[in-house]
């Protein structure tokens, strides 16, 4: 790999899957932004080297930054698109927040520019913001390319379709290419995740951790917890259950929606819209871990969430980009631009 570190700005950088996977890549995240304070700690411990501002994009200015960088990277929240939400997309403050992302990268003017979001931005009602989109990172300056993609083709043991956007600078005169598929066959499976972690231990009461996560013990997996209490209606509507053979369902930023362990039998359809159990003895449907989860998004056993509520873990985790997808587009932007 090339010694050439180039240098990256992270926006929405939350705990830092896309950051990590730039940064195995070869490149160096030299300043990160994000406004959710709950993942602080976590992103500073995992990323000592790299100036974090803790502070809304619509207030970031060029003060804030240095006089150059090589790329941008980061995720918009993705709740305004987001088949789950009301899916009001541009209409929406935080689908908004795309055009602060076109702002900051029009006051850079970096070689590229990397944004990441749900594949719900491709439903046909989103079909005019798209092309709005993509037309304003056009106006600064770029060649926009964009492509939906399934982390399990990337060596990543998850179902989880997102759209990726990314566009090299005009006067550099090339297209991207995304990585082609056939690199990263075959694909991981929960097996391949998970079949070496202990048991892990149940939340303590009101959810709250079990870990002192500032005393780490190298003989110990930090944050091998689960959720505990009851099982939703929603949660009930689907099979939740994945077997060992097969990649996991999308993690999602939240404890009450993680998939239950593979080792579980599968749930039973009952009527449309509703499952059940098929074992009397619930304990065999625990939730993934929170360490499960982050194994699945493909977080190495050192990378470390800081939490005292398990629930914002799962909120860090199921938000972030699969670390290893990161890695792979990160690996063909170097090889093409550096």
């Amino acid at each position: 790999m090339s010694k050439v570190k180039p240098k990256v700005l992270s926006l929405f950088s939350g705990a830092g899957g896309l950051d990590l996977g730039f940064r195995n890549a070869g490149f160096e995240i030299k300043t990160s932004n994000e406004i959710d304070n709950d993942t602080f700690e976590t992103y500073e411990y995992n990323f000592p080297k790299t100036h974090h501002i803790g502070k809304s994009i619509i207030k970031l200015s060029a003060e804030d930054l240095e006089k150059y960088y090589d790329g941008i990277i980061g995720g918009p929240p993705c709740q305004s698109w987001s088949a789950a939400g009301q899916q009001k997309g541009i209409n929406d403050p935080r689908g908004k927040l795309f055009f602060e992302y076109v702002r900051i990268l029009d006051l850079i003017r970096p070689k590229f520019f990397l944004a990441e979001n749900v594949s719900g931005m491709l439903h046909k009602k989103h079909s005019e913001s798209i092309i709005n989109i993509t037309q304003k990172f056009a106006d600064v300056g770029y060649q926009v390319e964009y492509k939906l993609l399934d982390a399990v083709d990337y060596h990543v043991p998850q179902n989880r379709k997102r759209v990726f956007i990314i566009g090299i600078r005009n006067d550099i005169k090339k297209i991207f290419s995304f990585p082609p598929l056939g690199l990263f066959k075959p694909n991981k499976t929960l097996k391949d995740a998970l079949k070496d972690l202990p048991k892990p231990l149940p939340a303590l009461e009101k959810n709250k951790t079990n870990f002192d996560h500032h005393k780490i013990e190298s003989n110990q997996i930090q944050n091998n917890e689960y959720m505990i209490g009851s099982f939703s209606t929603i949660f009930m509507s689907r099979n939740r259950v994945r077997k060992w053979d097969e990649p996991s369902f999308t993690i999602q930023a939240g404890g009450r929606h993680a998939p239950v362990h593979p080792s579980a039998p599968k749930m039973k359809k009952i009527e449309t819209d509703k499952f059940k159990f098929c074992e009397k003895n619930l304990n065999k449907y625990r939730r993934l871990s929170v360490r499960e989860c982050a194994r699945i998004q493909t977080f190495p056993d050192d990378f470390i969430f800081f939490y005292e509520q398990v629930a914002k873990a799962y909120k860090m985790i199921g938000n972030a980009v699969p670390v290893k997808l990161a890695e792979a587009i990160a690996s063909e932007i170097k090889k093409q631009l550096f």
